[in-house]
């Protein structure tokens, strides 16, 4: 009997799993790549779930509620809408169109769209080593937290499939975080820790790129200032006339450039003549940008040399090394060759015939042509032949070629993924029914040269992002650009200060937003920042205190007003409980005249208010606070985060006319 009832059973679980099996090959469903095992649907929302099939209808089972949702299957394509309760999970969602298939391990909860440059795609291992991220990595248990990595992807026209990776969402635990924005976990992780509601974070950013093309061309098309790179990307035709003229456009700039260089003369390097004088030139420490060297915010051409001495010349010698953006190289007068391109390493073989015993010069001219400059890299920076090796990191002569600021503007032509629309074409659309709860955003880096005109761009992101996505109420927080490059000594004008006053008038002007201020956490020598753990913290805060309802501080002092008085100015603040100075004395502030030229200047608190003044400026109109590129302002209030960069005037800055 016992024998009967084992292969009974038997029986069943073998017809059982050839059946299973049967349904797995014919099965005809196919979804989208974000609906997939282990994913989060957005809580008490309508959520609508689609995707194909070559059957006539198509019905589903949600868990959470036992419901079944049929649909008929029109064009092969099918949709239906679900009713998502109160967070919770785990549970399954059955499709059967003849064919049976279920996606398991789903919660539900909160969806948030984490997108923006290189400091939100910054991952906690790979390229980002953030600070202590194998112990973050090692601590990443939190299976209620779901990751979906897009693909980086661009498309002339918007796309109705998103390319993932990992097979779509994932569990969060070290085996998955390493390569995940480090940004979008620590804000998940501080909501989770405060909520205990399942996040789900869907990763789409991309390094380098321009706010534009994170923008949908009917949006972009309106305000006007990239209507040939729309039309070009429409026609192939407007495209390589696009093409044809900024190639002109680049020949004439480039000769300016060249009569413009001190180094050059009737088209020759009469700066890497084997018996030219270096001695009025200053000296460098390379490989290093020179932006943190010397000569913050410069663009243009820089000359280096450098002397070596060898002993003996026997056979043919290479040098390596990266330099931002272009270089040309000569050795003892004699030119070896130029590479265009900042993220390429060059190789260049210098032939023994050009080197000599004893002293041998050479020289460097590189090009810049915006943010860091230079020859840059590995401290390994050497001259090798055969089994010798000379260093060359050090002591460099540099003298200034030409100064970009003296020049018409570069021609600029959008390529790739930096095309307007291009990436929000295959990034964002894919993504416009899946219900989320809101955005965190991290970009700005690669728009700073164009500060003025990221005032129209930003909200334009913002609307546009809400009317694709069909919420117009939809939370959208950001970061503020954090400090970074050399600190100045006087105060002056700076592209980055102008980029952060673009952010905050975003914040003021466009509602439901959220600033994350970050000048206090930057790195000088570093354009990605090593702490995103309180990047992410102070996202989440925002969303704590705006989205969920949490009493917690999630702002340092804003600029509200000013009034003068005499030779005062009166400063208000919006979040100015307990305002003060992070240490003893304030400092950040700068002042002006009528004649617009800024000195430093001395700061106190007076009844919750900040007075700023200077002998050196008897009539102020105007005060600016933390601007510059790399400041170090002070103020902030019970918090104990930093204030927002602002200035109380209005005069134009370096980047309005640039488009």
């Amino acid at each position: 009997m016992r024998m009967k009832k084992h292969f009974f059973k038997k029986t069943i679980l073998f017809v059982t799993l050839f059946s299973l099996a049967s349904n797995a090959v014919n099965a005809t469903v196919i979804l989208p790549s974000f609906f997939t095992d282990n994913m989060v649907l957005q809580q008490k929302s309508s959520v609508p779930f689609w995707g194909k099939s070559n059957e006539k209808s198509i019905a589903i089972v949600t868990s959470w509620n036992k419901k079944t949702y049929t649909a008929k299957v029109v064009n092969g394509n099918w949709k239906v809408v679900f009713k998502t309760p109160n967070y919770g999970g785990p549970f399954t969602i059955t499709i059967n169109d003849g064919a049976v298939r279920t996606l398991t391990n789903i919660l539900i909860g909160e969806v948030w769209l984490c997108s923006g440059q290189s400091n939100m795609e910054m991952p906690l291992e790979g390229w980002g080593k953030i600070n202590n991220y194998k112990g973050e990595i090692e601590n990443a248990n939190y299976p209620q937290i779901r990751l979906l990595q897009a693909e980086h992807l661009e498309s002339t026209l918007p796309l109705n499939t998103l390319q993932v990776q990992h097979d779509g969402w994932n569990v969060c635990s070290s085996k998955t975080i390493g390569d995940f924005s480090a940004t979008a976990y620590f804000f998940a992780k501080k909501i989770f820790n405060e909520k205990h509601i399942p996040i789900g974070l869907i990763h789409s950013s991309w390094g380098g790129t321009l706010i534009e093309a994170w923008t949908s061309s009917g949006a972009i098309s309106s305000i006007q200032d990239f209507e040939a790179e729309i039309q070009a990307m429409k026609s192939e035709t407007n495209k390589e006339a696009l093409q044809q003229k900024y190639n002109a456009d680049m020949v004439l700039w480039e000769k300016k450039l060249i009569n413009a260089d001190k180094g050059m003369q009737d088209g020759k390097a009469i700066w890497s003549t084997a018996n030219f004088d270096d001695t009025s030139w200053k000296t460098m420490q390379l490989p290093a940008f020179f932006e943190n060297k010397g000569l913050p915010n410069f663009d243009g051409v820089v000359w280096f040399q450098k002397k070596v001495t060898l002993s003996e010349i026997s056979i043919d010698f290479s040098l390596s090394y990266y330099s931002d953006d272009d270089d040309m190289i000569w050795v003892n007068g004699n030119y070896i060759g130029e590479t265009k391109g900042y993220n390429v390493e060059r190789h260049y073989t210098i032939p023994s015939k050009f080197m000599k015993k004893g002293e041998n010069i050479i020289t460097i001219r590189v090009f810049d042509g915006a943010g860091n400059g230079g020859i840059y890299g590995e401290e390994n920076f050497s001259l090798k032949s055969g089994q010798e090796s000379i260093s060359l990191a050090g002591e460099w002569k540099y003298n200034i070629g030409a100064d970009i600021k003296d020049l018409p503007a570069k021609p600029y032509l959008a390529q790739g993924q930096n095309r307007p629309s291009s990436i929000y074409n295959a990034m964002i659309a894919p993504l416009l029914s899946y219900k989320i709860k809101g955005v965190i955003w991290y970009q700005g880096e690669s728009n700073a040269e164009r500060a003025y005109q990221y005032q129209k761009l930003f909200p334009l992101l913002i609307n546009d992002w809400r009317d694709k996505f069909e919420d117009k109420d939809l939370p959208f927080l950001f970061v503020q650009l954090a400090n970074y490059k050399q600190q100045r000594q006087m105060p002056g004008d700076s592209d980055w200060a102008e980029l952060r006053e673009a952010q905050f008038n975003t914040l003021k002007l466009v509602p439901n937003t959220g600033m994350a201020v970050t000048t206090d956490i930057g790195n000088g020598e570093d354009i990605h920042p090593k702490n995103k753990q309180e990047v992410g913290s102070r996202l989440a805060n925002i969303a704590l205190a705006k989205v969920y309802n949490t009493k917690i501080d999630y702002s340092g002092p804003l600029y509200k007003s000013y009034t003068i008085k005499a030779n005062v100015v009166m400063i208000d603040f919006d979040f100015n409980e307990n305002i003060r100075g992070h240490d003893i004395g304030l400092k950040g502030f700068s002042i002006a005249g009528s004649d617009k030229k800024f000195y430093w200047a001395d700061a106190k608190i007076v009844n919750g208010k900040v007075e700023v003044y200077s002998p050196e400026v008897p009539n102020p109109v105007a005060v600016r606070y933390n601007w510059a590129d790399n400041p170090n302002g002070n103020l902030s209030n019970a918090s104990g985060l930093p204030a927002s960069s602002f200035r109380t005037d209005n005069w134009p800055g370096i980047t309005q006319e640039k488009k």
